[in-house]
């Protein structure tokens, strides 16, 4: 059967995150810090409004774009939590942050075009890209700058064949933000070279100690930037598998068609749910994401301390929910690592190779998870890293 695979197909790799979760599943008494996934139930009122929906028989398609009144919101949540301005009838309510990055590679990619991508990035990247009929090009995103995109890395990677750029801000795997003076200075790169822009901000409102800023929100941005988010993180919905994609017009048409031959639409509970979830209010205070927020922030606090003192240096993720620390200094690399502590003392992490070459000597740990999974699990690694020694 061989014969009936693509060769695309046929060479992706399997993702690393995966790989580690269905072990780590069968495995008793293991803990994952693998699968980037809040800890955090669904709030009550959006799973209530759900149940709702279907007990009045709302259970049909909606229109392939997703409910009007929803796309009204997430129009004025992007307008006034970021500045990012993006009509409703430029809105495609999406199955999943994920969909929105498929749709707008395959809207976008021609044969032979490059699409910069961050490296460390989120693993879809690179696979959508290639299924899409592109070329991906790791741009490097180095510790020493805080994991941001350089205007310096950026021009180097840029060929005549450059299309468009991937920014990944919050990052997963590395926790890395960009402020908005970093944006400002890769702006006039990306239009020298008349680059689209897409930026996958699915990690906004989890950053630590400064406002996430969009690309599309600055001077001239808008026009060409793609911005694909959702609720799976701030909102505990990852299950539900609801997000959306905002596009400037021409992509919009493109991406929609896409949309409509594959998905169709989102699932009508899970926007309805969704829709609840926004209408908590548009202040600096989300009270449910901004608890959900401050927990996280004190498990990154934990688990960032813990590693820098073990031996193990670690950037201070300033968004997301990840550490990403190096145990270059153990002689291992990240899958090494990650393989062996698994074995010996149960705790998934995922190799840091999963998100790029930049990563081999990483490994990424999700700290979404309970403070007493995190405790016993940085016991059982400093137990690891004590034995590695002897």
């Amino acid at each position: 059967m061989k014969s009936f695979v693509n060769e695309r197909s046929k060479n992706l790799k399997p993702s690393g995150i995966r790989k580690f979760f269905d072990i780590v599943s069968e495995m008793k008494d293991a803990i994952s810090l693998g699968v980037g996934e809040p800890d955090f139930i669904t709030p009550w009122h959006i799973r209530n409004a759900a149940i709702k929906s279907i007990q009045r028989g709302y259970t049909q398609y909606t229109g392939n774009r997703g409910l009007p009144a929803l796309r009204e919101l997430i129009s004025r949540y992007m307008a006034e939590r970021f500045s990012a301005e993006y009509p409703a009838e430029h809105i495609i309510v999406t199955v999943g942050a994920s969909e929105g990055i498929d749709l707008v590679l395959r809207a976008v990619c021609e044969p032979g075009d490059e699409i910069l991508v961050p490296d460390p990035g989120y693993v879809s990247y690179l696979p959508c890209v290639l299924l899409s009929g592109g070329t991906p090009v790791p741009v490097r995103c180095v510790q020493e700058n805080g994991f941001i995109l350089t205007p310096e890395a950026l021009e180097t990677a840029i060929t005549p064949k450059t299309k468009a750029l991937v920014l990944a801000y919050p990052n997963n795997p590395t926790g890395g933000i960009m402020t908005r003076e970093q944006l400002e200075k890769i702006v006039p790169v990306i239009e020298k070279h008349d680059l689209l822009v897409i930026s996958d901000e699915i990690y906004a409102e989890l950053t630590y100690g400064s406002r996430h800023v969009s690309a599309a929100a600055l001077p001239g941005m808008k026009e060409r930037t793609v911005v694909i988010s959702g609720f799976s993180k701030a909102f505990a919905m990852t299950g539900w598998r609801i997000g959306f994609l905002c596009s400037p017009p021409e992509i919009d048409a493109a991406a929609l068609k896409i949309h409509q031959y594959t998905l169709m639409c989102a699932p009508s509970a899970a926007q309805y749910a969704a829709l609840e979830g926004l209408k908590d209010g548009f202040t600096d205070n989300f009270a449910v994401v901004e608890s959900m927020r401050e927990e996280y922030d004190r498990r990154r606090r934990f688990v960032t301390d813990f590693f820098n003192a073990n031996g193990l240096p670690c950037f201070e993720p300033r968004g997301a929910f990840y550490a990403y620390p190096s145990v270059e200094k153990t002689g291992l690399t990240g899958e090494q690592f990650a393989n062996d502590l698994l074995r010996a003392e149960k705790v998934a992490a995922v190799p840091g190779d999963a998100f790029g070459e930049a990563g081999k000597y990483h490994v990424r740990c999700s700290y979404a998870t309970s403070m007493v999974n995190l405790d016993t699990a940085t016991e059982r690694i400093a137990h690891f890293v004590k034995n590695l020694g002897k």
